[in-house]
C-alpha cells in the first residue's frame, strides 16, 4: 500500500523557520485549544492504525477500506509529528460543538472479499486506530475478536461499525475526548463467499457534557481515556539499588584504593630518597608497579585521530543526553508523546555538534596530531554516517510496507538541510576553535623514545576480562531504570519520572568513572601503559550489555513481531548501544587521565 503524502505546506518552511519547525513539537492534549461557540463545527481528524504490539508500525487510517472523503485533505503538521508517524487527515464525521448526535450515518458501502480480508487481518492483529479532536488523541479498536474453547474450536471476527464519541467541555472549551463502543453489537465478518460482497453501514453518535475541569491537565484519567497503560509509578527498589552501588563503588575508590595509593606514594617516594641518598644507580632497577612504567604511561595511543573522534562526538553527547533531560525536567515535553522530544533531540544535537568539534581537535593537537582536517571529517562521520545507514535500512522498510513511520521527501530534505547548514558547520567551527586553543600535552613524566617491554599479564587483567566487569557493572546500576525506559520507547506505557531519570544518568556516569579508575590502576600495577583505548573499551562496553537486554527485552519482555518492528527495533538499539559506548567511553578515558596525571604529579622522579 502507498505511503500518503505529507502537506506540501512542509515544503514551504525553509529558510527563516527553521529553528521554529524544529521547535514546534506540538502534542496533542496540551497545546492548541480552541474556543467555540455553541454550534460551531469541530473537525475531527483521522491519523493512524497499527498493531497494538507494534508501537513503531503504523499506517495511515485510510489504507483500510472505511469510510473516507473523495479528497483527502491532510493537516500541516509540525516536524515532531512527522516523525512520530502522525498523518493526520480531515474526516467525514460532524461534530458541532456541545450539539448531541443519534445513530447519524457516516457512509454506506460494497466490501469485496479482499477487503473483508484485509479488515480480518487487521482485527486479528489487534490494529487500533487514533483520531484528534482539537488535539486530543482518541483511540479504540478497529474490531472485536473472540477466540474461545479447544474442542469445539471458535473463532469469531467482528467489525465495529458504530462509534460513540464522548466529548466534555468547560465553557469555550473542550476538556476531553474519547470513543466507545461499550454498547454496540460488531458486525461479523465470518462465512463470507469469495465471490460475495459485504454491505456495510458505518454510523455514530455524539454525546456532550459539561465538566468541572478547567485545564486538560488536572484530568486523572489522562489524554487518552486509558486506553494505552496509566503512568508509572516511582520504582523504589531500582532507585536503592543504584544508590547501593554507587556507594559501594564510590566508598571502595575513595578509601581502599586512595589507601592502596597513599601506601604506594610513601614506598615509592622513600626508594627514591634512599637511592639518591645512596650509589646513585637507576631506580628502575629495582622498582616494580605502576612507578616502573612512568617514562611510558604518557606514551600517544596508535590511532589517534579515531581515539579523539570518539571522545568528542562522547562529549556531544553527554551534552545531549543531559539537555534532553534538563528540559524534561524544566516540563517542556509532553510526556505521553514523544514527538517534542525528537524535535528537541534533532536541534540539541545539531547545535552540540560544535563539542564534539571542539574537544576532539582540541585533544588531537595536543597529543600531537597533525591531519586536524582529517580528524574534523572523521569526528562528524563518526555517528552521522551508522546513523545514516541505519535509517535508510529502516526507512526503506517502512517504505515498502506503506507505513507512516516512513519520512516524507520533504521532511528528509529538510533534516538534511538542518545538517549541511547548521551541524557540519558548526563541527567545523568547534574544531577550528580547539585546534587554535590547544596548549602542548601537559605530562608529569617525560616519555622515553624506546618503549618498555610489557610484561606477561595474568588472564584476569585482560582486555576481555576488563571490559566484561567495566561494562556490566554500570548497566547493572541501570538496568531496572532500563526496563521502564524500554516499556516507554517499545511499548505503551507513558514515562513521567524525570527527576529519577536524571538521577539514574548521574549514578551511571559516576559508577562509570569509578570503575574506570580501579581498573586502569590495576592495569598500571600490572606494568601495561597501554591504558588508553584500554579505558575507553572497558566502561564503553556498556553499550554491549544494553544492546543484548534489548533482545532479551524483545524476546522475553514484549509482544513485538514482523518484519517493520524487528528492523526497526534491532537497528535502533544497536545505534542505542553505540551511543552509550560513545558517552561512557569518554568518561572513562577521561577520569582515567585525571587519576593518571593525578598519581605521577604526586610521585618523586629524577
Amino acid at each position: 500500500m502507498p505511503v500518503l503524502g505529507h502537506p506540501r505546506s512542509w515544503s514551504c518552511r525553509w529558510g527563516p523557520l527553521l529553528l521554529l519547525l524544529l521547535l514546534t513539537g506540538r502534542e496533542p492534549g496540551v497545546e492548541g485549544v480552541t474556543h467555540y461557540k455553541a454550534g460551531d463545527p469541530v473537525i475531527l481528524y483521522v491519523n493512524k492504525v497499527g498493531p497494538y504490539h507494534n508501537p513503531q508500525e503504523t499506517y495511515h487510517y485510510y489504507q483500510l477500506p472505511v469510510c473516507c472523503p473523495e479528497k483527502i485533505r491532510h493537516k500541516s503538521l509540525s516536524l515532531g509529528e512527522v516523525l512520530d508517524g502522525d498523518r493526520m487527515a480531515e474526516s467525514l464525521y460532524e461534530i458541532r460543538f456541545r450539539e448531541n448526535v443519534e445513530k447519524r450515518v457516516l457512509c454506506h458501502m460494497q466490501l469485496s472479499s479482499a477487503q473483508v480480508e484485509q479488515l480480518r487481518q487487521a482485527i486479528e492483529e489487534l490494529y487500533y486506530f487514533e483520531f484528534v479532536v482539537d488535539d486530543l488523541p482518541i483511540r479504540g479498536f478497529v474490531g472485536y475478536m473472540e477466540e474461545s474453547g479447544f474442542l469445539p474450536h471458535s473463532h469469531k471476527i467482528g467489525l465495529w461499525t458504530h462509534l460513540d464519541f464522548h466529548l466534555e467541555f468547560h465553557g469555550d472549551r473542550i476538556i476531553f475526548a474519547n470513543v466507545s463502543v461499550r454498547d454496540v453489537k460488531p458486525h461479523s465478518l465470518d462465512g463470507l463467499r469469495p465471490d460475495e460482497f459485504l454491505g456495510l453501514t458505518h454510523t455514530y453518535s455524539v454525546r456532550w457534557s459539561e465538566t468541572s475541569v478547567e485545564r486538560r491537565s488536572d484530568r486523572r484519567r489522562g489524554d487518552d481515556g486509558g486506553f494505552f497503560p496509566r503512568t508509572l509509578e516511582i520504582h523504589w527498589l531500582s532507585i536503592i539499588n543504584s544508590m547501593v552501588l554507587v556507594f559501594l563503588l564510590v566508598g571502595f575508590v575513595a578509601v581502599i584504593l586512595m589507601r592502596v595509593l597513599r601506601n604506594d606514594l610513601a614506598r615509592y617516594n622513600l626508594d627514591e630518597e634512599t637511592t639518591s641518598a645512596g650509589s646513585g644507580d637507576d631506580f628502575d632497577q629495582s622498582d616494580n608497579g605502576w612507578k616502573i612504567i612512568h617514562t611510558d604511561v604518557f606514551r600517544f595511543p596508535p590511532y589517534r585521530g579515531l581515539l579523539c573522534a570518539v571522545l568528542g562526538v562522547g562529549a556531544q553527547f553527554l551534552a545531549l543526553g543531559t539537555g534532553i533531560i534538563v528540559m524534561a525536567l524544566l516540563g517542556m515535553f509532553n510526556v505521553h508523546r514523544h514527538g517534542a522530544i525528537n524535535s528537541a533531540a534533532i536541534l540539541l544535537y545539531a547545535l552540540t555538534c560544535c563539542i564534539s568539534g571542539y574537544v576532539s581537535s582540541h585533544f588531537y593537537r595536543q597529543i600531537g596530531g597533525e591531519r586536524w582536517v582529517w580528524n574534523i571529517i572523521l569526528t562528524t562521520s563518526l555517528f552521522s554516517v551508522p546513523f545514516f545507514l541505519t535509517w535508510s535500512v529502516v526507512n526503506s522498510v517502512h517504505w515498502a510496507n506503506g507505513s507512516t513511520q516512513a519520512l516524507p521527501a520533504t521532511t528528509i530534505l529538510l533534516l538534511l538541510t538542518v545538517w549541511l547548514l547548521v551541524g557540519f558547520p558548526l563541527t567545523v567551527i568547534g574544531g577550528i576553535f580547539g585546534k587554535n586553543n590547544a596548549s602542548p600535552f601537559d605530562a608529569p613524566c617525560r616519555t622515553k623514545n624506546i618503549a618498555r617491554e610489557i610484561p606477561p599479564q595474568p588472564w584476569y587483567k585482560s582486555t576481555l576480562v576488563h571490559m566484561t566487569v567495566g561494562g556490566f557493572l554500570p548497566f547493572s546500576a541501570i538496568s531496572v531504570e532500563l526496563y521502564y525506559i524500554f516499556a516507554t520507547v517499545w511499548g505503551r506505557e507513558q514515562y513521567t519520572l524525570y527527576g529519577i531519570l536524571f538521577f539514574v544518568f548521574a549514578i551511571l556516569l559516576s559508577v562509570g568513572a569509578c570503575i574506570s579508575i580501579a581498573l586502569t590502576y590495576f592495569q598500571l600495577s600490572g606494568e601495561d601503559y597501554r591504558w588508553w583505548w584500554r579505558s575507553v573499551l572497558s566502561v564503553g562496553s556498556t553499550g554491549l550489555f544494553i544492546f543484548l537486554y534489548s533482545v532479551f527485552y524483545y524476546a522475553r519482555r514484549s509482544n513485538m513481531s514482523g518484519t517493520v518492528q524487528t528492523v526497526e527495533f534491532f537497528g535502533y538499539s544497536l545505534l542505542t548501544g553505540y551511543v552509550f559506548f560513545l558517552m561512557l567511553g569518554t568518561i572513562s578515558f577521561f577520569s582515567s587521565l585525571k587519576f593518571i596525571r593525578y598519581i605521577y604529579v604526586n610521585l618523586k622522579m629524577d
